[in-house]
């Protein structure tokens, strides 16, 4: 991007519009992948033995964005299929079928329209694979839990199932936002280069795995050290 600004392809503004854009759609995607819905789980008191243990509560955390990149994925290579298939032909087939492809080239109105339909789709597709309210609602109701103001087991099922699909609206526009940016960047902005999209999901994603396992790490390192050193002070003493 610096030596076609150097060479002159790329103005000045638009290479800090490009830096600024980067930086921000990099923010909103951790935002968006840490983002979660926290629907709060009470456990009633319970009696063991001759122990009285008080209620407890805790939280059911649901993703904004279930599905991770498998919608982009999907999307893309389903997109791909007509235009492999007409390099196969080398130019052949009927004129309709040429004029299908046409239409399918990245940045065209009906690229996108189908694009964003399919990202769609796969989004709710694979939250609905993924994630089973009824047994999750199953599972709390087998070891007492329950939301507020909801019966236990279809009805929490059935409250689970209404907040994630609300949910999934906003994670499916998230995906749809950031793999449309740059179609637009290249189509309508004239950027020479790719910026965003499934690429950049990936590598955002797979770095803050990366950290969190390494914080992780720590953290338990830190514990056995811990636990280490407790065990020495009691043998001095």
């Amino acid at each position: 991007m610096l030596e076609l600004g150097r060479q002159g392809a790329l103005s000045t503004g638009l290479i800090l519009v490009v830096i600024v854009m980067s930086v921000v759609v990099i923010a909103f995607i951790v935002f968006m992948e840490r983002a979660q819905r926290r629907l709060l789980i009470q456990y009633p008191k319970r009696q063991v033995g001759n122990r009285m243990f008080e209620g407890q509560s805790s939280h059911l955390p649901l993703k904004l964005n279930t599905s991770g990149v498998i919608p982009p994925i999907f999307a893309s290579s389903l997109l791909l299929l007509p235009t492999t298939i007409a390099q196969f032909n080398a130019g052949g087939g009927p004129e309709w079928w040429q004029t299908v492809v046409t239409q399918l080239g990245h940045g065209r109105p009906l690229f996108l329209i189908l694009y964003i339909g399919l990202i769609v789709f796969f989004a709710f597709f694979y939250t609905a694979i993924v994630f089973n309210p009824t047994e999750t609602a199953d599972n709390l109701k087998k070891h007492g839990g329950f939301i507020p103001g909801i019966r236990p087991g279809e009805r929490t099922a059935e409250y689970i199932d209404y907040v994630l699909s609300r949910i999934t609206v906003l994670g499916a526009a998230y995906l749809a936002i950031v793999c449309l940016i740059p179609e637009i960047l290249i189509s309508y902005a004239a950027v020479p280069f790719y910026f965003g999209g499934t690429s950049l999901l990936i590598v955002v994603s797979v770095t803050m795995d990366t950290v969190a396992q390494i914080q992780g790490h720590l953290l338990a390192h830190q514990y056995e050290g811990l636990i280490k050193r407790s065990k020495l002070r009691g043998r001095r003493r």
